[in-house]
């Protein structure tokens, strides 16, 4: 039987009135990656369509933790959870605010932030008052962080619960990285 995967997108498009693409990261549950695109679309109505996929994963392990779906009725154990964080920044002599997506898998979000900063980007990008930060939350030390299972749509959330698991053995998600046409997939 077909199991049900978590998906994590890098989503790109040019918005009325924007002089630069913008970007966003979706996560969705589906079965195959065309499964999504109807959420995709939901989730960035500004982009009126045109919206393309810049990079995408599905989300199978996570350091040394196997990621599952399952249905909401069933009983999890695991007191940990899959945390999406966005780093930012700076670089000397640059104008440009850039930025380092994970995932992590942590029991809270201080033991999550705690683990970013331990990261190379984070230990690369900063220099005298321009400090790297988690983007969104907490100002400027801290700022986007958020367990996946908050930022599923409403109605997967309802339906679906990732199960985390210990993995005996890991291996990294394949990242599919380039100009994706959503009428192409």
């Amino acid at each position: 039987m077909e199991q049900l995967k978590l998906f994590m997108l890098l989503l790109g498009c040019k918005p009325d009135g924007r002089h630069t693409e913008q970007h966003d990261v979706f996560f969705g549950i589906g079965y195959k990656l065309s499964d999504l695109i109807p959420d995709i679309k939901v989730f960035w109505p500004e982009a009126q369509g045109k919206l393309h996929i810049d990079g995408w994963r599905e989300v199978n392990f996570v350091e040394n933790y196997h990621i599952t779906v399952v249905e909401k009725t069933a009983v999890l154990t695991n007191p940990e959870q899959l945390y999406f964080l966005n780093l930012g920044g700076y670089k000397p002599n640059e104008m440009e605010e850039f930025h380092y997506k994970i995932l992590s898998v942590n029991k809270d979000i201080g033991e999550a932030i705690r683990a970013s900063k331990e990261t190379t980007f984070f230990k690369h990008t900063t220099f005298d008052d321009a400090t790297s930060h988690v983007d969104d939350k907490y100002g400027v030390d801290v700022d986007d962080i958020y367990p996946i299972k908050d930022i599923l749509p409403a109605y997967l959330k309802e339906k679906y619960q990732l199960q985390i698991m210990p993995a005996a053995e890991t291996t990294t998600d394949t990242l599919h990285l380039g100009y994706f046409q959503l009428s192409k997939i």
